[in-house]
């Protein structure tokens, strides 16, 4: 059948370096033109329209140290906390705002997901991630993740230091700073390293409706093995790049490949195809699968998927765990992925 020839993510096993991880962090392809303007408050949320005001304040730090800054003559900006954080529910759009504040930011400055930062202390080594990253003015970073005390500890002690150089921090989380860690780890070391983190950061909370679920279903679409057959041969045969693995196939595989190597892993794919999707028992898998739905929905790749329809992969258990917040994005993520209601901003 013509799904033969279309390519496997189970064959593809990308190597990535430091520099290549450094270079690629800046927003997201379809968060290249996002700015405070072009973000679109929800008028029955006025937390999302007074984010913007304190992001635009935030950045007036910047704004009133270049010449003619407009802070320079009349008046000083408030004296700030070094880091920002946005708290707020998935799809409100903290990514919007989050790359709206590192494009009006100036340079040198890095935007990146949790994941990315640690895999380039992975990768070059602490003292030299320090080095690379010390004189930046701003760094993002998009849903600080808590997956691993260790992670977080490292990340606490880099973020700690770059900002006592001078070194701004912005974030977003779907928890706020000072819960980060709870009902997942006790170590009192590790909670003193969250608190410590937390006081350098205004938090700035963001309510509204996950806009994703606006105009969607409350569930992934879902088409039977012979349909997902048809649809794979058919887009083949019109020129369509199309990944077509199995569910399983695809979880182990995913558990031999870095999540920070994801984004290449799909690279040059227009469409993916799983079959046989089902519920997940093992956590470590369900939260590798939410590392790379992340990307796909970063990259706007739409899925078909055979099997239990993907928004409901996730056991009752893992939804009424510590990590809900992060199956809850995935579930709203793999909605609009596999419905082809992909937004224009998160």
């Amino acid at each position: 059948m013509q799904s033969s020839t279309a390519l496997r993510l189970i064959d593809r096993s990308p190597s990535i370096t430091g520099s290549e991880i450094a270079g690629g962090l800046v927003p997201p392809p379809q968060f290249e033109h996002a700015s405070f303007e072009s973000y679109r408050p929800d008028a029955d949320y006025p937390s999302q329209a007074g984010a913007v005001e304190l992001l635009q304040e935030f950045n007036g730090v910047w704004r009133a140290q270049r010449p003619g800054g407009f802070f320079s003559r009349n008046r000083k900006p408030k004296a700030a906390l070094p880091g920002i954080y946005l708290d707020g529910g998935f799809g409100v759009g903290k990514t919007h705002l989050l790359a709206s504040l590192w494009h009006a930011a100036p340079g040198p400055k890095y935007f990146g997901t949790f994941i990315e930062y640690t895999a380039l202390v992975g990768a070059l080594g602490y003292a030299e991630t320090v080095k690379l990253l010390s004189g930046t003015k701003l760094i993002c970073i998009d849903e600080f993740e808590l997956d691993d005390p260790g992670d977080t500890m490292l990340m606490t002690r880099l973020l700690g230091e770059l900002m006592e150089t001078g070194t701004r921090v912005a974030a977003t989380s779907n928890t706020p700073p000072n819960s980060l860690g709870e009902g997942r780890f006790a170590a009192s070391d590790f909670l003193r390293e969250i608190q410590a983190l937390s006081s350098n950061f205004q938090t700035v909370r963001i309510d509204g409706l996950d806009y994703r679920r606006r105009n969607v279903e409350g569930r992934a679409t879902t088409v039977d093995d012979a349909a997902l057959e048809h649809m794979v041969s058919t887009m083949v045969g019109r020129g369509t790049t199309v990944s077509y693995d199995g569910f399983d196939e695809l979880m182990k595989h995913l558990a031999t490949v870095h999540p920070s190597k994801y984004i290449k892993m799909i690279r040059g794919v227009d469409v993916i195809g799983l079959r046989g999707a089902h519920v997940l028992h093992n956590q470590t898998d369900a939260l590798r699968l939410v590392a790379f739905i992340d990307r796909v929905y970063d990259a706007e790749i739409p899925i078909v998927a055979s099997g239990t329809p993907l928004s409901e992969v996730f056991d009752d258990d893992m939804m009424g765990g510590g990590y809900r917040k992060k199956y809850q994005r995935a579930m709203s993520r793999l909605i609009a992925l596999t419905t082809g209601e992909l937004p224009p901003h998160d």
